[in-house]
């Protein structure tokens, strides 16, 4: 990109907006590639998966009857019509796994340290380094200026200044509060709206497929799981374009209404707004695929109810994990799909209709610079937007990306589009901004290093609770019986066994079947056993792996960071070196120029002063050499 020409035409704010985006998209580059090679591991390893292996299996999975996954409508069902679905799962729940969370966690690190190199080499460079940004930012609001009735002296310019009593605006930080809280509590209840679709939806497909005998075929690899999951998140990702759009007109207005003192606090209050509704309105449903869904299930005969009518979801029996590939995918790539065409198109058609309405036969009468001048204006607020797209993105790819590799490489080929599209708008579609000087992406840096820490947490607990690695391991070490194929028995051992004449009369099929019990996902005592139905001692040992996992690899990752942090400085050397020379230069020239100044004040002649210091000098190393 051509950095110093953006700035110099727009300004360093807009400048360094450019430059924090190239940068990422640069070090995504990175994240993509080793993405990308632990899916092609994943792909590779596909066929010689001995879960899938033995789920596919007519003889093995076609013999497991599993137990209905709703009350009464759903049927049992066979473990091999789960085929292909265990396929996929392993494309993304496999060894590779944790080596990608772990690096994805020392990633971030690299990235965040290098940008705050970056950002002190561009100051240097486009010479903010003495810049203060809160002088500029500090500056009163008109609108503020305008409201205000009242006065008081400020004790530093000992001058009579706008100001607004603390009474005037608790009422509005009350009614803000409120409304945030309000709106987050939609985005819960519309995340509880669509689960209830699910449940529901999933009862009726899958009686459906099982009474229509032509969907037979579709079923093989369209099961209602798949559906239910495929349709909930294109639902749930409409659900948050919609509160997304309402939000973002009442966030803004409810800001313009506490009547914020300077641009500084404006700013800090809107994006504290935005950004904790969209982290909630974006992530909500990842979180509860991830680390809710299927974890509070219970057991045949005593399930946990939603509502006390809807039964708890449950996850596949290989685990969770494809199903928040799935979420994930969709709202990732939706929101990157709607984000640019809707930067695109906006202004687009803003602009084209103005031109319709001012176009007269003559061209002379409206003057190149009066289209210009028509054109939509990016506003005050124009990169508040682009970097809160940013920073949900740097999410996706951070907070997740345990379970979805190619996040980075999606993020990767909407960051290359996103650089050209922006270039685009504000060279032809937008108004030439006022320039504005900063020097540094100001709270979104803070913003980042937050998501970066619980980034480590989240894909610890993803991969330990939400994928089937840590269940597959403690088999591989601990109850494995074949020396040859430790893996092999893994698909019963994860199974546990119920006999169907416990099941209550109002969650039981109707219809009467030859078999007495079925199976279902945990490490429970058989019915024959004197604690039936309780955890067993597998159940501890896994759950003891997961908690040691996790905090095994939260310390490692931690421990790594902090040593990058510590170990890379956050001015380059060279910078360091080069601000220091110029400022002992700036010493030294407003020392000679005093020298200079005073021996002209006192009447001396700089030539004959310089002849008489001379003199001295030799005759001074003289007498030192005859002694």
């Amino acid at each position: 990109q051509p950095l110093d020409l953006i700035k110099n035409y727009y300004g360093e704010k807009i400048g360094i907006y450019f430059v924090f985006l190239g940068f990422y998209t640069e070090m995504l580059f990175f994240a993509a590639v080793v993405g990308l090679a632990c899916f092609i591991y994943g792909l590779l390893s596909m066929e010689d998966n001995t879960s899938s292996t033995e789920i596919c299996d007519p003889e093995i999975g076609g013999q497991m009857i599993m137990c209905p996954l709703c009350d009464q409508v759903c049927d049992y069902w066979r473990l091999n019509s789960t085929c292909l679905a265990s396929k996929f799962s392993h494309l993304f729940d496999n060894e590779s796994t944790v080596f990608f969370a772990i690096f994805m966690g020392i990633w971030v690190t690299l990235f965040l340290e290098f940008w705050k190199q970056r950002q002190a080499r561009l100051e240097y460079e486009w010479d903010l380094v003495d810049f203060e940004e809160e002088q500029q930012q500090l500056q009163l609001r008109p609108e503020f200026e305008a409201m205000c009735k009242h006065r008081k002296l400020n004790p530093v310019t000992k001058e009579m200044e706008p100001y607004m009593p603390l009474y005037a605006r608790i009422p509005w930080y009350f009614l803000s509060g409120a409304t945030v809280t309000l709106w987050m509590s939609l985005v819960v209840t519309s995340m509880v709206a669509v689960i209830v679709y699910r449940l529901s939806v999933f009862a009726t497909l899958a009686s459906f497929m099982e009474s229509d005998a032509s969907l037979k075929q579709v079923k093989s690899f369209l099961t209602p799981q798949i559906t239910t999951s495929l349709t909930g998140s294109c639902l749930n990702f409409i659900v948050i374009l919609i509160l997304n759009f309402f939000y973002e007109k009442i966030s803004a207005w409810i800001t313009k209404m506490e009547i914020p003192r300077t641009y500084q606090e404006y700013e800090s209050s809107l994006t504290l707004k935005m950004f904790l509704f969209q982290f909630v309105n974006f992530y909500s449903s990842c979180f509860y695929v991830a680390f809710f869904k299927g974890k509070f299930v219970g057991y045949p005969g005593k399930y946990t109810y939603l509502f006390d009518e809807w039964r708890s979801e449950e996850c596949d029996p290989g685990g969770c994990l494809i199903e928040l590939t799935t979420q994930l995918t969709i709202i990732m790539t939706g929101k990157q799909i709607f984000g640019n065409i809707k930067e695109a198109i906006y202004p687009l058609a803003l602009n084209w209709w103005r031109r319709r309405k001012a176009r007269t036969n003559s061209e002379k009468l409206y003057s190149r610079w009066e289209q210009d001048h028509d054109l939509e204006s990016f506003g005050p607020l124009g990169l508040f937007y682009e970097y809160l797209e940013t920073v949900i993105q740097f999410g996706f790819v951070t907070l997740f990306v345990a379970s979805f590799p190619l996040a980075p490489l999606l993020a990767l080929i909407n960051n290359i589009v996103e650089i050209r599209v922006d270039a685009w708008k504000l060279t032809t579609q937008y108004r030439r901004t006022v320039a504005s000087k900063a020097h540094s992406i100001g709270v979104w840096q803070d913003i980042l290093y937050g998501m970066a820490v619980l980034s480590v947490a989240t894909n610890a607990f993803i991969v330990a609770f939400t994928s089937d690695i840590i269940p597959r391991l403690v088999y591989y070490y601990a109850y494995s019986t074949n020396a040859t194929q430790p893996m092999k028995g893994y698909v019963n051992n994860s199974l546990s066994v119920f006999l169907i004449a416990d099941f209550p009369n109002h969650t039981a099929p109707s219809e009467k079947r030859d078999f007495i019990t079925c199976r279902y996902r945990d490490y429970r005592y058989p019915p024959d056993h004197e604690n039936k139905y309780f955890h067993n001692m597998q159940f501890w040992h896994v759950l003891a792996a997961k908690m040691t996992f996790i905090i095994v690899m939260e310390h490692v990752v931690f421990l790594v960071k902090f040593l990058l942090a510590w170990m890379i400085p956050d001015v380059p050397k060279d910078v360091v070196e080069r601000i220091k020379r110029e400022k002992l230069m700036t010493i030294k020239i407003l020392h000679d120029f005093e020298l200079n100044k005073l021996k002209e004040n006192l009447g001396i002649n700089s030539n004959e002063f310089a002849k008489h210091v001379m003199i001295e000098e030799n005759k001074a190393q003289l007498a030192k050499s005859t002694i």
